[in-house]
């Protein structure tokens, strides 16, 4: 019984290589056009990242010259906020360029988790960076320091301008792909920061108010955070292989066994995402005595590809009347 068992165990792990390559087939393309979608949305993300950087860095010298000629702290606070910005997009692209590397024998997936790693960088960054805004704005208020208004505006407009084009470079890409949205929220940071010298320049223009620009800076670093937050929060659940969103076990459970006849039983799903385009699932199938195996394997995976848009799946297949065989690792 034990002998016959094991037979049967190799016999449907035979099969599994030819389910697999042919349950993607089956899903009548649906997997090598999706990888194909993401594929060309990542080229394009890597292109509008690469012309927000080359404007954020071209700009960032000429508020270094504003902010030594006008004496404004905040011209220099902002350039090293676009050299932040500009090391941050950098970061970005090289996420990118990792990503298209092929895989290896010791990286099965390739390098294409990079650009998430780079999106979990930059959301830490951001919150880094306004922290550092808020503080700089304190001490701003307990030292209050002089600063040329109409230099302070000249240079504010111009910045705008950049982050202006930036921003619309980054805001026409993919909204789904987080690396590019970590970059967004960099630019978005220095244009609100634009908006808010250029406030601040017209209070001290006319009022004399130094403090009116540590506390608009304060507003804009709120805004900073709340992106930086979501940013790490996302980009780190998939880091950490939490279930993507839209992939709930119990339903991909409860609508395999009952849309496909001949499934006894749903086990062991493991349910993650490689990037933001990429899930993946493991599971283990029961099927009732009788089942034909491949043909079950092959209906489960254009289940998972139609239903749940899921073109990845390793699919195990053992007979609910056999004795259990070893668990799938993971």
């Amino acid at each position: 019984m034990n002998d016959h068992t094991h037979d049967s165990s190799d016999h449907d792990h035979e099969h599994g290589d030819h389910g697999h390559s042919h349950g993607h087939s089956h899903a009548h393309g649906h997997g090598h056009s999706h990888s194909h979608d993401a594929d060309m949305t990542t080229a394009d993300s890597r292109r509008r990242v690469a012309l927000a950087a080359m404007l954020t860095a071209a700009f960032m010298g000429a508020e270094i010259a504003g902010g030594v000629i006008s004496g404004s702290l905040a011209l220099l606070a902002d350039a090293a906020h676009m050299l932040t910005d500009a090391g941050s997009l950098a970061l970005a692209w090289v996420g990118y360029k990792l990503a298209e590397r092929p895989a290896d024998p010791q990286r099965s997936y390739g390098f294409a988790r990079m650009k998430i790693l780079a999106a979990f960088t930059n959301g830490i960054l951001l919150v880094l960076l306004s922290l550092w805004i808020v503080w700089e704005a304190i001490q701003r208020l307990l030292q209050p320091v002089e600063v040329m208004g109409d230099v302070l505006m000249a240079v504010a407009v111009g910045g705008l301008l950049v982050n202006i084009i930036a921003f619309a470079i980054l805001h026409g890409g993919s909204k789904e792909d987080l690396n590019l949205q970590g970059a967004l929220w960099h630019v978005l940071g220095d244009l609100l920061g634009s908006v808010a010298a250029i406030g601040a320049a017209i209070i001290i223009m006319t009022t004399g108010w130094m403090a009116a620009d540590p506390i608009l800076s304060v507003l804009v670093a709120i805004l900073v955070l709340v992106a930086g937050v979501r940013i790490a929060r996302q980009s780190g659940h998939i880091l950490l292989e939490g279930t993507p969103d839209g992939l709930s076990p119990a339903e991909i459970r409860a609508d395999l066994v009952a849309e496909i006849p001949g499934v006894a039983e749903i086990t062991h799903i493991h349910a993650w995402a490689l990037t933001e385009h990429k899930p993946l699932i493991t599971l283990e199938v029961s099927a009732a005595p009788g089942t034909d195996l491949d043909l079950l394997r092959q209906q489960v995976k254009a289940r998972l590809a139609d239903r749940f848009d899921v073109s990845h799946a390793t699919v195990e297949v053992v007979s609910a009347a056999a004795e259990p065989s070893g668990q799938c690792s993971h």
